[in-house]
């Protein structure tokens, strides 16, 4: 297992050095500038929140090079959709052969996809889902199960709760949201209430802190100041968790795992920071549910599919894992299925 954890972190971290720090950048391409036999796709990416959302845009740009055949239009939506309507607009405009949404949120989709389909653009949607009556407005979806993300860290923190002889009720649980209305903020806020309803936890509150590490930080100094006996934190991504420790320490508090002893435990989503990962393996963050970035190779084998004639499918769920320096949890169990807990040790060389 630490072998293969090894290797799957070396990976990890040479795409955080090409990701981590890169913006989205806006690519105009002139009639003049396309050449014969390139497909040109535009991506309307949603922002450039987070670490996630970099290494996201990263792949995007290197799967979709000109080396490679393609010609990329990538358009920053700053965390608008108003934005990103324009940009599919101007997408339909300049007769791209592919659209590449990445949705802000879920709702409000349906006449601009119908102006795409209206002008026979396959539209194929990354990361975050569209809610639309009619699903033939999209090609198909590829991203993350976003609930069984949420689940399995719920899980994790059961069998922690257990393991460490923890009462349900001494589990005070404040849950640091992301964009609300995205489907990762939807997927994981629902499991962790039905886990709180499931297993009679104390969920605080629950506040939207924008996928930010700026607005984690000021969020969870808020909840500080408001509930004295908070004990977990369920941060929706890496960088809101960095925040929340931010503020955890600045308040004087001790971030970890030992709850009956007055330390507050961080629970993230993504695993793709590296300072999160390092927090991870130092116990900082007791565990980090994955959420993979890496959706440009997955869109293109959906793009060569519909260029062969194929039907891809509708829907392409990414496998993920968990990690933690939490021994003990090595395995988690959810709807019969199991799920192998990767075990994060200080010793590893490439941190």
């Amino acid at each position: 297992m630490k072998k293969l954890y090894a290797a799957m972190m070396a990976f990890l971290l040479c795409i955080m050095v090409a990701g981590c720090g890169s913006t989205p950048a806006t690519n105009a391409i002139s009639e003049t500038e396309t050449e014969d036999g390139r497909i040109t796709i535009g991506f309307s990416q949603l922002g450039a929140e987070s670490d996630w959302r970099s290494m996201n845009t990263e792949s995007m740009k290197t799967t979709f090079s000109t080396a490679r055949g393609y010609n990329l239009i990538i358009e920053d939506g700053q965390q608008k959709q108003a934005n990103q309507i324009t940009a599919i607009r101007n997408f339909i405009q300049q007769g791209v052969d592919y659209i590449v949404l990445a949705p802000v949120t879920e709702n409000g989709w349906e006449t601009v996809l119908s102006e795409a389909q209206d002008a026979g653009i396959p539209v194929i949607i990354v990361d975050r889902m569209v809610a639309v009556e009619d699903d033939s407005l999209f090609s198909c979806w590829v991203g993350s199960d976003f609930e069984l993300e949420g689940k399995k860290a719920a899980e994790w923190l059961h069998q922690y709760s257990i393991l460490n002889e923890l009462a349900p009720e001494t589990l005070h649980i404040v849950n640091i949201q992301g964009t609300l209305g995205a489907s990762a903020q939807l997927g994981r806020t629902k499991a962790l209430e039905d886990a709180a309803a499931e297993f009679g936890w104390d969920l605080l509150e629950e506040a939207p802190g924008d996928f930010t590490q700026a607005k984690g930080e000021e969020v969870m100094a808020e909840l500080l100041d408001k509930y004295s006996q908070l004990n977990v934190v369920y941060c929706e991504n890496d960088n809101e968790a960095l925040g929340a420790i931010e503020a955890i320490e600045d308040a004087g508090r001790v971030v970890g795992s030992d709850i009956a002893n007055g330390e507050i435990m961080v629970l993230s989503f993504d695993g793709v920071n590296r300072s999160a990962v390092q927090y991870a393996v130092e116990g900082k963050i007791s565990c980090i549910t994955e959420c993979n970035p890496l959706h440009g190779p997955r869109v293109e084998a959906i793009i060569e599919a519909l260029e062969a004639g194929q039907t891809p499918e509708k829907f392409e769920y990414v496998d993920e894992a968990i990690y933690s320096c939490f021994d003990q949890i090595t395995e988690l169990t959810i709807q019969n299925q199991s799920y192998p807990v990767t075990i994060l040790t200080p010793d590893m060389p490439e941190l």
